[in-house]
């Protein structure tokens, strides 16, 4: 069903077409009706259907005048113009306005059903259109090779859910299971083109072009490798380097880290052999979960570092050069995303569960975790705590959150009360004893922002409701908020709509006047920020039932 709003200023032409035509039948839903373009446009704003009907001779707005506010405004409606043969070329000449149908006065219903079928084939191929399965389908498929490649990326630059990798892997026709994984990286020795003289001979965009090339080729003889030996694995570029992540099912991973090295070396001679370049090889801790590739990539990449002392040519395991006794206990961006999360908008058995989840690991190692790990990895989540305490709307937080004994302690102090803890058990409680007085003050303070926000609201528009123009779009931009979140956060506090609100102010206001003072209608209409006093009388007869004269005789006594 498509949304229509029909526009006259005739009660009867609005019954005829309404009572003639089976708008249901012919895929139209009627949800509006208007008897004036000003009427209509707020309906619109309102509704925001796919097509208006609309009369051109009206009051207040004419049907031009309306085309033209729907087309800047929404532009994806359309509409059908009703005009009589006198108006007909004035209509004719708003081509700018791109107007779907012009229905000729006096028209019967068929006429007017000719011209709703046609805009309702126009709606249907552009919604076709869009949904055109089979196009995007294929579109979509010749993009997999390189949504595989950004995937593989994101896989070792950013921490991912499992539900998300499993979710791609899926899409993109990719093969992930494994019991163990090793991530290394392959970079060309010598200066990038970055630091390379161009000489006279060769320009910076030709070193980088030869960079490129060489870069590639290393990829090619890495993956011919690996499907030589029958391994399972996806090489790629990233940065200056290519990058080699293996899947294995052994489930030793000694064998893996053995079984690695053997490849990289024939990778490493074959680069040397064809290419005549040399390639150092970085290559980090055997990982059993995809999730934590993105830390056998960092691995890797420190790895490579070493070169400095140990030199090129050569494969450089992060095993060898740096001491992995325990497996080290982390906070990730997963985490600390969830903790955050919960921190500004949860509720305190979010965070109790949140909290517990963090510790648990660090628990369960307890006797073999060293007191500076465990300080590590507290300070990583004050860390985080910090980021939200210092946000502008909560900057006053460091001077009054309430600690685990009800003391005020400032956030400053936080980084050291880690250092006092007798076990974990005393540190996650006071985890969560903190975090709860956090989010305590969080919420009052989002409160406290909102009512200052609709109160700000409040009185510049009872300073100027008198303007004709004042809109939501004018009070965002004095309070510097969106419009969505400004009229989502008025309509929780207010429980009314700022349209809705506004156009009691101004009529609440123009009834007092009509009682209260001498002014004629047209000086009261200014006064509320009506610049016609007939859409004023319009709107008010409306919203009273009455019109301001009826009104003000009623209220006075007098006869009416």
């Amino acid at each position: 069903m498509y949304k229509l709003i029909l526009v006259d200023d005739e009660a009867d032409v609005r019954e005829g077409v309404l009572g003639e035509i089976d708008w249901e039948t012919n895929g139209y839903a009627v949800i509006d009706v208007a008897e004036n373009g000003r009427e209509a446009l707020e309906l619109v704003e309102k509704s925001a259907p796919d097509v208006v009907v609309t009369d051109i001779r009206m009051p207040f707005m004419d049907g031009l005048q309306l085309a033209e506010r729907i087309r800047s405004a929404y532009p994806s409606t359309k509409i059908i113009i009703l005009t009589g043969y006198d108006e007909f070329e004035y209509a004719r000449k708003a081509i700018h306005l791109n107007i779907e149908e012009f229905v000729l006065k006096p028209f019967s219903a068929g006429d007017l059903l000719q011209a709703l079928r046609k805009v309702k084939g126009n709606l249907d191929a552009e919604l076709a259109e869009k949904a055109n399965l089979d196009s995007l389908q294929e579109h979509y498929r010749r993009s997999i090779p390189v949504l595989t490649e950004l995937f593989l990326v994101s896989l070792i630059t950013r921490q991912l859910a499992p539900h998300d990798i499993r979710e791609k892997t899926e899409h993109y026709g990719m093969s992930l299971e494994g019991r163990h994984y090793a991530v290394s990286v392959m970079q060309l020795d010598g200066p990038t083109p970055e630091g390379e003289s161009g000489g006279a001979e060769r320009s910076p965009s030709r070193l980088r072009f030869d960079f490129e090339l060489q870069s590639f080729a290393v990829r090619n003889i890495a993956e011919e490798i690996v499907s030589a030996r029958g391994g399972r694995g996806y090489v790629f570029q990233h940065s200056n380097g290519v990058v080699l992540i293996e899947i294995s099912q052994q489930s030793d991973p000694e064998a893996v880290r053995a079984g690695t090295a053997v490849l990289l070396e024939e990778i490493r001679h074959n680069v040397e052999k064809y290419i005549r370049r040399t390639v150092t090889i970085g290559t980090g801790a055997v990982t059993s979960s995809l999730t934590d590739v993105k830390y056998a990539y960092a691995d890797a990449q420190a790895a490579l570092d070493y070169r400095i002392l140990l030199g090129n040519n050569r494969i450089i395991a992060i095993e060898d050069v740096e001491s992995r006794t325990v497996a080290p206990i982390r906070f990730d961006e997963l985490q600390e995303q969830a903790f955050l999360r919960c921190l500004k908008v949860g509720t305190a058995e979010e965070m109790e569960a949140i909290v517990d989840g963090l510790f648990a690991p660090l628990i369960a190692a307890e006797s073999s975790c060293s007191f500076r790990d465990a300080q590590i990895f507290l300070l990583q989540i004050v860390t985080a705590m910090l980021k939200v305490s210092q946000e502008p709307m909560r900057r006053t937080f460091q001077e009054s959150a309430l600690g685990p004994a009800g003391e005020r302690a400032a956030s400053g102090d936080w980084v050291k009360e880690i250092t006092q803890f007798a076990g974990l058990g005393e540190a996650k409680a006071w985890v969560i004893a903190t975090c709860a007085a956090m989010m305590s003050r969080i919420a009052s303070e989002r409160q406290s922002t909102y009512h200052s926000l609709v109160e700000q609201a409040i009185q510049y528009t009872k300073a100027h409701y008198a303007d004709d123009d004042l809109s939501i779009a004018k009070v965002c931009a004095q309070l510097h908020i969106s419009p969505g979140y400004f009229s989502s956060v008025f309509k929780r506090e207010t429980k009314s709509t700022y349209v809705n609100y506004l156009l009691h102010l101004r009529m609440e206001t123009a009834k007092e006047m009509l009682l209260t003072s001498e002014l004629k209608t047209f000086e009261i209409a200014e006064a509320v920020g009506y610049a016609d006093p007939n859409y004023f009388s319009f709107s008010f007869k409306k919203y009273v039932g009455l019109s301001p004269k009826d009104y003000r005789s009623r209220g006075r006594g007098e006869p009416l």
